[in-house]
Parts: structure tokens; sequence; C-alpha cells
């Protein structure tokens, strides 16, 4: 129920010191707005970000936070302007809330570029309204523009779904952008939330998909999850037959490492997308310039995109492996996500609110 002032209480989960952990908080979230849409999340995934982002770790956060950037749930009430959305729709939000949707970025499908300012984060970012902090999905609705609300297809499962808003479009997006398709070779470096959506979606888009890794314990997973071969990177000998072979690797990898063995796999022309580095890398040498290789980055796609992606995953029935958490357990959760104890993505049950 609105309050006097049309905000609504939510209850929420979110951290007030980089040391504190998350634990239960009221916040308000605001009245609708013409264009708004509120909505009453079902679940919530959990990414890296969360927990960086929590802690501080990058210098940035500004609290209270309530993390949350993978969100899904259903309609409750729409503001007087709204067309997209009505009550009771499958909805979805991911880790953009608003833009100014006028710059050049904007309005060709890259909001997440947005020239004006920047694009508004679902947390740990201001309104371009009134300036109010905006907080994430931890919680038990949200209040959202309704451009950046996205239709969650009746085939796909609302738990399933909220890792997509991340983990699903990070690597949707440069695998579209980089036109992979049937006869691509795409190579996979790591096989984690983000890497094990990369092996189903390159592996639908019809590529021949391998997975890099050091761990040979990774072999078995990554044939379950659709690929078509695995290569060591320990293995110097294997890691040398394979010079030159891939048009595309996809790093997942979010830790320092050494990328100029991994553009030594490309064909000339090929391309190594770095989608999970969240340290900075050592130095390169001329393995980028000997066979004109490309080395780019990728981030999230903009809300066309993120749009075609959800509409692919449900076409093609491609959903995240995920275990299901309740709120009560976030604190273990990102203590288990930093051991790599996962496959592959924690997604919170926001029925456990109820429970306190």
């Amino acid at each position: 129920m609105a309050t006097q002032s049309n905000e609504y209480p939510a209850k929420a989960w979110g951290a007030t010191s980089p040391d504190g952990g998350i634990r239960p908080m009221e916040i308000l979230r605001r009245g609708l707005r013409h264009d708004d849409v509120l909505i009453d999340i079902s679940h919530c995934g959990i990414c890296h970000s969360d927990l960086h982002t929590a802690r501080n770790d990058w210098g940035r956060t500004t609290y209270p936070i309530v993390p949350g950037h993978e969100i899904v749930g259903i309609v409750r009430a729409v503001g007087e302007a709204v067309t997209r959305h009505k009550v009771g729709d499958r909805v979805a939000i991911g880790c953009l809330v608003d833009s100014c949707m006028e710059c050049r970025h904007c309005a060709t499908d890259l909001e997440q570029y947005c020239l004006d300012g920047g694009a508004t984060g679902t947390y740990n970012s201001k309104d371009r309204r009134d300036g109010s902090p905006t907080f994430g999905g931890y919680s038990d609705k949200i209040v959202c523009r309704e451009e950046f609300v996205l239709k969650v297809p009746d085939a796909l499962p609302m738990a399933e779904a909220a890792p997509l808003l991340c983990a699903g479009i990070t690597t949707y997006s440069p695998l579209r952008t980089w036109k992979v398709g049937p006869g691509s070779k795409v190579a996979v470096a790591g096989l984690g939330g983000l890497g094990h959506m990369g092996v189903k979606l390159a592996a639908a888009m019809g590529a021949e998909v391998t997975v890099l890794s050091r761990s040979e314990s990774k072999r078995e997973d990554a044939e379950k999850l659709g690929a078509h071969a695995f290569l060591n990177t320990s293995d110097r000998a294997a890691m040398k037959a394979r010079s030159g072979y891939f048009d595309m690797v996809l790093n997942t990898i979010p830790v320092r490492h050494d990328i100029t063995p991994y553009l030594h796999l490309l064909r000339v022309d090929g391309v190594q997308v770095l989608v999970g580095v969240i340290e900075m890398l050592p130095e390169m040498h001329s393995g980028i310039l000997l066979g004109r290789k490309v080395l780019t980055g990728s981030g999230i796609g903009g809300l066309d995109q993120t749009q075609e992606m959800l509409d692919f995953c449900a076409e093609h029935g491609i959903v995240p492996e995920i275990e299901i958490i309740p709120m009560q357990d976030v604190n273990r959760a990102y203590d288990r996500m930093e051991a790599s104890d996962v496959k592959y993505r924690f997604v919170i049950d926001m029925e456990s609110l109820k429970e306190g």
C-alpha cells in the first residue's frame, strides 16, 4: 500500500558499509510517474558486480546500497502514460533503468553508452530526474521507467530468466556484434557464470564451440553444456595445434591473466572479446600485431538487443544453470561465489523476504 506521499515502502537487503555484509533494510520506492511501472519482484540473480560494489572493492560505492540487476517479476501497477506493459505482465529489468533516450547512442539501441551523463544504473546510481539513489533488485518491489522494462517470454521460467539480464546479454551481445553463426569457430575462455552462457548461446547460433580452461575438471561440464571440444590451456602442444584456428575468443575470465596466448589462437582478423575482466591486465606483446588480430571489450547490450536475447533464449530453450537460494543466505552465497562454488549462477527467491 502506498504512503500518503505516494511512495511505496519496500522490504530489501543491502549494505551500509564495506565490511558489514548484506542485511535487511526498509527502503522507499518512488510513487509512479506517468511513464513508470511498479513491479513485484519474484527473483533476482546474483552477479559478481553485486559483491564488489557492496564491499566497495572498486571505490565507487555510495551507501546505503541495495544490489541486484538481474530482476524479474510481475507488473502490479502502471503510470497513466504507459503503453508497453500492463498489470499482470511477466517482466524484467537488467543493469540499466534510464538514459537520455535522445543522443545518437540511445537512438541506435546503445543506451548503455548514453552520451548525456551516462546511463543510469539499476543500483549505486542517481535518478536522472530527482537525483535520488537507485536501489536494485534485492527487494520485494521496484519502480522503473517503462522503456527499461523488458518482457519475459512465457517459455522462460522466471527464476532461470533472471541471470539472462546480465550474464545472458553480456555474452549474447558480442556474439551478435561480431556476427557469430553457422561455420563460426568460437572459443570460450573460462567456464563460470558468463562462460557457461557463452557456450550455450554460441552453440545455439550454430557455431563450433570450444571451451578453454586450465582445469581438466571442466571438460565434462563443457560437453554437457553443448561445447564441441575442450582445450586445456596448460597443454602447450594442444594450444600450438590450434594456433590461428578460431574466429573469436570470448574471454570471460574475471581475474588478472595473460591474454596473449588467446590471441595466438585467432585466425587473421579474428577477435578476442573481453567480457569478464575486472582487474588490470598484464602488458601485451606482438601477439596482437602478428596476424591483424582484434582485441576489444564488450559490456551489456542495449534495450532492443536485450529483448532479442530473451526471445532467442525462449525460442531455443536456453536457460542458465542456477541454484535458487533464500535472501537470508546471500552472504554465504557471496563467499561461495568468491570460491567458485556455484554452477553457475545464484538466484534469490523473493518469497523468502516474507520470512523476515
